[in-house]
């Protein structure tokens, strides 16, 4: 469902989410090996979302990418909806543009399940809960 970019930049933000948690900011550089993704494809995006207020970066030597506590706590569907936008949580599983409940496709009433469930774990599951895995070695952002 979710493009590699926007899985990338979740891995990214996460990543950050428990740096920020030790108080230290983080590299583009640092980033992109830690979840072993190109730091052109991790730069653009992370400039969207500081942008957009979904994290913090400051320029200079003792600068990098951070995240604060409130931002920490935001659902992890705040960085879909500003990377991919909503369209996920809405097309159809088959790409059908006119896809619906009086014209479905093949796969609709079960996709529109699927599609729903997702949209409710991003919008329950917050940067931190899963940050908070990764740190306890329950979940990993690599291979």
């Amino acid at each position: 469902m979710l493009n590699l970019t926007c899985k990338t930049v979740i891995k990214a933000v996460i990543y950050l989410a428990g740096k920020s948690k030790k108080g230290e900011k983080t590299s583009l550089k640092e980033i992109a090996e830690k979840i072993n993704a190109s730091e052109h494809t991790i730069g653009k995006s992370l400039q969207i979302l500081v942008k957009h207020n979904i994290i913090n970066s400051l320029k200079g030597p003792s600068g990098g990418f951070f995240l604060s506590e409130t931002q920490q706590q935001q659902p992890i569907y705040n960085i879909v909806l500003t990377i991919e936008g909503n369209r996920i949580f809405k097309e159809c599983g088959l790409g059908l543009s006119k896809c619906s409940e009086t014209h479905p496709c093949p796969i609709h009433n079960e996709y529109k399940v699927a599609r729903e469930l997702v949209e409710k774990i991003f919008k329950e599951k917050k940067i931190q809960d899963l940050c908070e895995n990764v740190d306890m070695g329950l979940a990993f952002l690599m291979d």
